[in-house]
């Protein structure tokens, strides 16, 4: 599918956590946090309130163990439904699932009692972004709205995608910038912009 070829991966350092009976199998935390700057990136980026919006009613969302499939599926939410739960709160995008009772299922629990398995991480597209060059010379990418939500997933080490799909935005951002100073004729702009299919 041409949506998979610009997937994107992050991951933040909010913590994974089992609910506080001794025996909970019942996993939670924060996929995406609203407001706050990435991390591990040569970017600042950040997630604006709202960017969710629809998005979990429209997605068939999976909770897998450090985006593998092949482990297994932990929990899934299909428009909204399923043993998957995800809410938009004031925070974030919040995830909860009750750990299946297979190995994926066993491992994560194990581990995140344990401490070893800290963070999440959450696959998707982007809809709407902005790039703007701050006066440190430092870029600034602001996501207004999410495109498709692909997987939640507990990891034992922070997972970004490296791909040239989210600088689309920063390049154009940068041609605009040479453009208004009279560095590029109108036509390399337009030959971009074409590129892009914008």
């Amino acid at each position: 599918m041409e949506d998979d070829k610009k997937k994107e991966i992050r991951c933040i350092t909010e913590p994974v956590t089992l609910r506080a009976a001794e025996d909970s199998r019942t996993v939670e935390g924060y996929a995406a946090v609203f407001d706050r700057s990435s991390d591990r990136l040569d970017f600042e980026e950040v997630i604006e309130r709202g960017a969710f919006d629809g998005v979990i009613e429209s997605s068939d969302v999976m909770a897998l163990l450090n985006h593998d499939i092949r482990r297994g599926l932990l929990a899934r939410s299909q428009n909204g439904k399923g043993t998957l739960t995800l809410t938009v709160d004031a925070k974030g995008l919040r995830y909860s699932f009750e750990a299946p009772k297979f190995a994926a299922g066993d491992e994560l629990v194990e581990n995140v009692r344990r401490g070893d398995v800290k963070e999440s991480s959450f696959a998707f597209t982007v809809e709407k972004d902005t790039w703007e060059k701050k006066s440190d010379g430092t870029w600034k990418r602001t996501i207004h709205k999410i495109g498709r939500l692909y997987d939640v997933s507990p990891v034992y080490a922070a997972a970004y995608s490296q791909t040239s799909v989210y600088m689309r935005g920063k390049e154009l951002a940068e041609e605009a910038i040479r453009k208004a100073e009279g560095e590029m004729p109108d036509s390399y702009y337009e030959n971009l912009k074409s590129k892009y299919n914008i």
